[in-house]
């Protein structure tokens, strides 16, 4: 599998309400099949686009390491993972990167 067949993998998403504080609520989004990683914050568009940047991070963090993430469900073949990279603001992140397999990744 290459970088993009990883990032297109529609991983389960939790969102819940958390108080961090008496009658303060944030909210928390993770992704549990992935790893022990949240995003949290008061407006729910914005802590889905963070974790998603974070989603993004832990997916090539692992390839690099030669331990793939868990593939729970087939890739979608809809998703851009280099569209969405863009909007996420993260582009150069995976930039030359999208075409790799996990062994090309470890590698590098």
């Amino acid at each position: 599998m290459k970088l993009r067949d990883y990032l297109s993998i529609p991983y389960i998403v939790q969102a819940q309400p958390f108080e961090v504080s008496e009658g303060v609520w944030v909210r928390r989004l993770s992704y549990p099949e992935l790893g022990d990683f949240v995003a949290e914050g008061q407006d729910v568009e914005q802590v889905y686009l963070e974790i998603e940047r974070l989603r993004y991070a832990e997916i090539l963090k692992r390839l690099k390491a030669g331990d793939p993430p868990p593939v729970p469900r087939e890739p979608l073949e809809t998703a851009d993972p280099g569209w969405w990279a863009e909007f996420l603001g993260i582009s150069e992140t995976v930039e030359g990167l999208l075409d790799k397999d996990a062994q090309e990744l470890a590698a590098a």
